[in-house]
């Protein structure tokens, strides 16, 4: 049986892995400048990182539209504790 509480803890697997994958990427694209200059494609590893930003983009709505259900099924009113889900943040800060 899955649970409103298996969901979340899956969400936030999910969100911690995508966070690592970034770190990943960034110290793959790094090495690989050090060590070949000539013809890196950054292109191609910036592309990466810009699919991960938007899985981690999904998760991170999902959350909130996760939390916001909780709150409702408690009867709280999302906006009395400051919690929107209208606003969508990217991860890159854009």
């Amino acid at each position: 049986m899955n649970t409103d509480a298996d969901t979340r803890r899956a969400l936030a697997r999910l969100h911690r892995a995508l966070e690592k994958a970034r770190r990943e990427i960034r110290g793959l694209r790094e090495a690989l400048e050090q060590t070949e200059a000539d013809g890196f494609p950054g292109d191609d590893y910036a592309e990466m990182d810009n699919h991960v930003v938007s899985a981690l983009d999904l998760v991170k709505n999902e959350q909130t539209r996760q939390q916001l259900k909780i709150l409702r099924s408690g009867g709280i009113a999302p906006g009395s504790l400051g919690v929107g889900g209208s606003a969508t943040i990217r991860s890159d800060g854009k």
